[in-house]
């Protein structure tokens, strides 16, 4: 079965680190054909393409890396000395000195996987911490998951209802309006938003949740649970 491009990031930069150099090579390239859009998969490519005495191929390979990230300090520099091998000296020190600036007015950058990677063992701790009762740690972590990757609705839905066992309802219901502003489709913030109005003595706001979820997804057993629940209340 054909690696995807997790299976082979992971392989080409542990056979980079190795100094298998050819195998990084496939996997890597493979990697830059698919997700054109990491720093570091350029600057390696770059320095095996110079490895290989391939020095135009490197120049334009750590071009691609910084201009990707343009504070990638260790992509200039890489650059820089190609250039001065190439013998374009005036090349090498203007680079060089981007460089220097570079890092001077450097901000925090990550790929895009490397940022999911973070997020998701920020997302782990977060769960710890939620598990032995420490709340307010719990969200803090989900914060700094959020911070990395807005766009995992899955992550801020865990966070409404880390806010809703805090007593913070209004906090919980803004964020998980959040996960259905990003994604209206994604079932599990709408049956939490509905546990969070029913938590609130909002009876009719979360029965509309819960039909909505049904409506979107007539099979989702929490949300027909939760509406059975109401409904039986209800009738009493």
């Amino acid at each position: 079965m054909e690696k995807d491009w997790h299976q082979n990031y992971e392989l080409g930069k542990k056979a980079f680190d190795e100094k298998k150099y050819e195998v990084a090579l496939v996997c890597l390239e493979k990697v830059r054909d698919e997700k054109p859009d990491f720093a570091d998969v350029f600057n390696m490519l770059g320095l095996i393409y110079y490895y290989k005495g391939k020095h135009r191929d490197a120049v334009d390979l750590f071009k691609n890396a910084i201009r990707i990230n343009p504070f990638y300090t260790e992509a200039s520099l890489n650059l820089s000395i190609v250039y001065n091998e190439l013998g374009e000296i005036d090349n090498a020190v203007e680079v060089y000195t981007g460089a220097r600036q570079a890092k001077k007015d450097a901000t925090h950058y990550a790929d895009p996987y490397v940022k999911g990677k973070l997020a998701n063992m920020h997302a782990a701790i977060a769960a710890i911490y939620k598990d032995i009762g420490f709340l307010p740690e719990a969200a803090d972590e989900y914060k700094k998951a959020i911070s990395l990757r807005p766009e995992f609705v899955d992550l801020r839905t865990k966070l409404g209802m880390v806010y809703r066992e805090l007593g913070e309802h209004l906090t919980s219901v803004k964020e998980l309006n959040e996960a259905l502003m990003a994604n209206d489709n994604y079932i599990p913030a709408r049956v939490q938003l509905g546990l969070t109005y029913y938590s609130m003595g909002k009876l009719d706001l979360a029965r509309i949740e819960w039909e909505r979820a049904i409506a979107k997804k007539p099979d989702d057993k929490m949300a027909k649970m939760y509406l059975s629940l109401f409904n039986a209340n209800a009738e009493r």
